[in-house]
């Protein structure tokens, strides 16, 4: 929402915007006072109350995680994006604003994730990572340039060539309406490769809607760009009979496609489970005093598990599934060790009453610096790390890794969920479903 300034002395007002910016106000002290246990006599019609609560992230009732809201929960033949934000809700229980304003305490840095997988020394430069997602995010190349600018990371701007913004078409107009749950994971998207790969070119590819159909259109356009290695998705939905018909537009030779296997624990999406993509699981990843200086469990909400309708790659041996196994790597994914992003595009118009109406769920978007973590996080690192090693000419599906397994950092701890103890929702040394292989050491394995 537009702000409209008024002249000083002037007696012009305009008088619904009034009204409801009266409205908004109201609701938002509202639900200040009874989360403090102030009893307020402001009387909310109910109607709109549900209204403007059905339209927030989603919140997860086990662990108070909230999502971005892209389509929670998907539909059939439908996407929803990966991307959760930090639990910000205090030990009172008391809301803490969903933005810190300060790029060097929302989260991990670039310079701590190129730390934690030894990425120091590598450059991408002139080569091309696609990020694929849903809707339009009308603030992405501002947002991204602040991001950059708040890390002394190089310029990424549509004026010197770095960032381009296209419609599944791969036109620069027209572009999709706006969505402020996908403009955060644009946003994430693009920040996480900034941070990974500062060298790299980015090609943002903003399908029309969430339908398969549209992504996978925007899927082709990204992976048959010039210049693109790798191709990040950090998004996906439940399988069903029909993903191995759409198998193919993963099939890229020479390009490296990388899929987020989801954030709702033991269980597997689409198309994670696609043999053609790099399946991208999560980790928590937190800062230690051994020679790495870091260490890494698997992330509770990562997906993981046996494929129902994907057959056997060649290139995988475990025992415990039939069919394709989820995930093949990992990197950070806990919101609870997640990653500094910065947002700006929302419905409330930035502010103080912006911060508040967004933690109490009464307005959608993001205000500046967030903590975010979710497989969407991993996904993007990953494909820039491909991006990073230069090597994707020998890539045509997630195998290459599998060869390369000395070049990974193994996660041996953590759990998903229950599966009997199985590898397939508890880390455990070699392949794990949770984190796969592991993380990336270097460049290597990629």
């Amino acid at each position: 929402m537009q702000r409209r300034e008024i002249p000083s002395g002037s007696l012009v007002i305009h008088r619904p915007r009034a009204r409801r910016q009266g409205r908004r106000i109201a609701a938002a002290l509202t639900a200040m006072l009874t989360l403090t246990g102030t009893a307020l006599a402001i009387g909310l019609a109910a109607s709109a109350q549900a209204a403007a609560l059905s339209s927030a992230p989603h919140a997860s009732a086990s662990t108070g995680r909230t999502d971005f809201g892209c389509a929670h929960p998907a539909q059939a033949g439908q996407a929803r994006c990966f991307g959760v934000l930090k639990d910000h809700r205090t030990a009172s229980g008391r809301m803490s604003p969903f933005t810190t304003g300060s790029p060097t305490t929302a989260g991990y840095m670039p310079s701590d994730l190129r730390s934690a997988y030894h990425l120091g020394g590598t450059s991408g430069s002139g080569r091309t990572v696609a990020i694929v997602d849903a809707m339009d995010d009308p603030n992405a190349e501002s947002d991204l340039a602040a991001y950059r600018r708040a890390y002394g990371l190089p310029s990424c701007t549509t004026a010197n060539g770095c960032f381009h913004k296209v419609n599944q078409r791969g036109q620069a107009s027209p572009l999709p309406s706006g969505d402020y749950g996908w403009a955060e994971e644009i946003s994430l998207d693009l920040d996480m490769v900034s941070a990974t790969c500062p060298g790299c070119h980015i090609l943002l590819v903003e399908a029309g809607s969430t339908d398969v159909a549209d992504l996978m259109k925007a899927e082709d356009t990204a992976a048959s760009t010039s210049g693109v290695v790798s191709v990040s998705n950090s998004w996906g939905g439940s399988e069903d009979n029909t993903i191995t018909s759409f198998d193919s537009h993963f099939k890229h030779s020479g390009v490296a496609i990388t899929a987020s296997s989801g954030d709702s624990g033991y269980g597997v999406s689409w198309p994670a489970s696609s043999p053609y993509v790099t399946a991208v699981g999560g980790t928590s990843l937190s800062k230690a005093s051994n020679s790495r200086g870091w260490t890494e469990t698997a992330w509770s909400g990562a997906g993981s598990g046996c494929s129902a309708y994907e057959a056997k790659p060649s290139w995988q041996h475990d025992s415990g599934c039939a069919k394709r196994t989820v995930a093949d790597v990992s990197a950070v994914a806990d919101p609870n060790t997640g990653v500094a992003v910065y947002d700006t595009y929302n419905n409330c118009g930035g502010g103080m009453l912006c911060d508040t109406e967004l933690q109490l769920g009464l307005s959608q978007g993001a205000d500046g610096w967030v903590e975010v973590g979710g497989t969407s996080v991993s996904s993007p690192i990953i494909a820039s790390v491909y991006a990073l090693a230069g090597n994707t000419s020998q890539v045509v599906n997630g195998s290459y890794p599998y060869s390369h397994t000395s070049a990974l950092n193994d996660v041996t701890s953590g759990s998903n969920g229950s599966c009997g103890g199985t590898y397939l929702c508890t880390a455990k040394p070699g392949y794990d479903g949770p984190t796969g292989l592991g993380t990336p050491d270097g460049t290597g394995a990629f």
